[in-house]
């Protein structure tokens, strides 16, 4: 049913009351004994205000989060299958020089795991998310490879699915940067799939934000046997 200017076709909207019946219901309704059917329903009253008021208190806890942060530094977007995303990633591992935060629904890349590998390799301080299905039961998956290495991993069980795609570099740095997007560290997404990927560079702010969403994480996470 096609709708046009809120109405339904072959139906003549319907009309705004005029000025005089407006007046006329306005006069109606102030006399002082308030004839029937003009009392209004007072608001906050039985189980209607006791829903209102949650919702207010959810719209008020969740905004309180949401605050918006300031738009500063650079963005490279990139969209797979076109433009190199897992080299991307891979460069931007490579210039890791203190820590490295990863949140994985899936990993597969082996690029992207060796890189991880050498980062450790060199001193740098890899930590990793991933979902718990994806991680344990898939059988590509590389996180069981590296956490069986020595990088600590973390499985997420709290959540139906951790679908999380973060790369956290030198968080706690002068210039920490945030990797991400719907890009899956494998090998499909960069060859097969149609994906997007963020490198978002000197927004500390950003950067901080989303440093803190990964500890929470890995505060309700269980640490996978094998992983340091």
């Amino acid at each position: 049913m096609k709708v046009t200017n809120g109405a339904a076709a072959g139906r003549e909207p319907m009309s705004p009351p005029s000025l005089g019946r407006r007046r006329g219901f306005t006069e109606h309704c102030s006399v002082p004994s308030k004839p029937a059917g003009c009392a209004k329903p007072a608001v906050g009253q039985g189980l209607g205000g006791w829903l209102l008021s949650i919702a207010l208190a959810l719209a008020l806890s969740f905004s309180a989060g949401a605050a918006p942060l300031p738009a500063t530094g650079s963005v490279e977007v990139l969209f797979t299958p076109w433009d190199d995303a897992e080299g991307a990633i891979v460069r931007a591992l490579g210039e890791a020089g203190q820590s490295i935060h990863v949140q994985a629904y899936l990993l597969t890349s082996r690029s992207i795991a060796r890189a991880l590998q050498d980062a450790r390799a060199r001193g740098v301080a890899v930590e990793i998310l991933a979902d718990r299905e994806m991680a344990t039961k898939g059988d590509s998956s590389l996180i069981p490879k590296l956490a069986a290495e020595g990088i600590p991993v973390w499985l997420e069980t709290r959540y139906a699915t951790a679908h999380n795609k973060v790369i956290l570099i030198d968080a706690l740095g002068a210039h920490g940067f945030v990797i991400t997007g719907s890009y899956n560290f494998t090998w499909s997404a960069q060859a097969r799939n149609a994906e997007n990927l963020l490198i978002l560079r000197d927004n500390p702010a950003l950067v901080r934000r989303y440093l803190d969403n990964w500890q929470r994480h890995r505060d309700d996470a269980e640490k996978l046997s094998g992983a340091n």
